[in-house]
């Protein structure tokens, strides 16, 4: 079956910018998260989140999309020539002939025929972890459960079926890699019978299909610092793809979002909330209590507050985890209209409405003002 296009697979064209492909395949490894889709759709979500993830692979390394852009699938392909591949460690133009030069002036840089056996560090993993404002603020311990690979219990992680055993390749003697003479040059490519493992299994193992590892799944125990913010990653180390060729694992990376939160919202280190006053308590001021996350606090309302008047409350945000000191809790008044007045209530409101004017514009500040900046606009 043909290959499907990368740009394809993750919705972005073929100019599309880097942060344009991290946020494109951001939106599908949320979307076909294993963790995110169970039950009839798990594999077709699964297979959906592999193809998202090869193409992000290729597409966010420079080398590697200027290989793609120009050969295709082939300029990628380990087990292709021809393309620019070879530089990230696929066997291409650029490993060839620096063999060659390494042979002539005795260098070593660790390809070809110096390293033998070629091994692949497997690729990393990213989980999206949804926390609460609470959580971040504080930190806490928390359970993942990740794909991870296991050894075959029927043939002991070694691919081959039980009564069998894994051979050398006898077409590079266990080397990996071959040697291709064409008149002066000797060129080293890996050996297409066993793509560099050095090993064939002339009966895989049915269980793991010659792999030697199955793929199940693992709780892991995760620290959030407290103070974390949004879009923030956590590192695990060896939690990734297996390597190949007995290369080191890729890594784990727990990107955090944080819910939104009913009553604060977060700007960096510091809080932002809406509190609703009455117009009786604007007008004649008192003390209100505010929630904050480390507990109740009271602000003095003065007499007369306006509307959008806000009250800093120091010390009461967040501590960053890179942050010396906690931010500031910032209130934002929000002057409330009464409803669902009764006809005494609303005689009342008049008879005070009719002392009002009969105080002047004493008694709203804001008046004259916005009534002098229009007359100037419409004349």
């Amino acid at each position: 079956m043909a290959k499907r296009d990368f740009y394809d697979i993750l919705g972005v064209a073929k100019n599309a910018s880097d942060d344009d492909i991290k946020k494109a395949y951001r939106k599908l490894a949320m979307k076909h998260h294993p963790d995110r889709n169970q039950g009839e759709k798990a594999k077709e979500a699964e297979e959906k989140f592999k193809e998202a993830k090869q193409a992000y692979e290729m597409l966010s390394d420079p080398q590697k999309r200027a290989a793609y852009d120009q050969y295709g699938h082939a300029g990628v392909d380990p087990n292709m020539r021809g393309g620019a591949a070879g530089a990230e460690g696929y066997g291409g133009f650029a490993d060839a002939f620096g063999d060659i030069f390494g042979d002539i002036f005795g260098g070593q840089r660790g390809g070809g025929a110096a390293r033998g056996r070629q091994v692949y560090r497997g690729s990393d993993l990213s989980y999206a972890m949804e926390i609460s404002l609470e959580e971040a603020a504080n930190g806490k311990d928390a359970q993942i459960r990740i794909p991870s690979w296991e050894d075959c219990d029927t043939c002991n992680g070694s691919g081959a079926k039980p009564g069998t055993s894994v051979k050398t390749c006898p077409s590079c003697n266990g080397s990996g890699v071959v040697q291709m003479r064409q008149g002066f040059f000797s060129v080293q490519q890996t050996c297409p019978h066993c793509h560099g493992s050095g090993k064939i299994i002339p009966e895989p193992c049915t269980t793991c299909n010659g792999q030697g590892k199955l793929k199940k799944h693992k709780t892991l125990e995760i620290k959030i610092p407290a103070g974390i913010d949004d879009g923030m990653r956590i590192r695990s180390a060896g939690n990734g793809e297996p390597g190949r060729n007995g290369g080191p694992a890729g890594d784990l990376f727990i990107e955090i979002r944080i819910r939104k939160h009913d009553i604060f919202e977060r700007e960096g280190d510091d809080l932002h909330c809406q509190v609703p006053v009455s117009i009786t308590a604007a007008a004649l001021g008192g003390e209100i209590a505010v929630p904050t996350l480390q507990g109740k606090a009271s602000i003095d309302i003065p007499e007369g507050t306006q509307h959008g008047k806000t009250f800093r409350l120091r010390g009461r945000g967040i501590k960053g985890v890179r942050s010396s000191y906690p931010g500031d809790l910032y209130c934002h008044v929000a002057v409330e209209t009464p409803v669902k007045l009764t006809e005494h209530q609303r005689k009342l409101l008049r008879d005070l409405e009719d002392s009002f004017q009969k105080g002047g514009n004493k008694h709203s500040p804001n008046d004259k003002g916005w009534f002098e900046k229009a007359k100037a606009f419409f004349s």
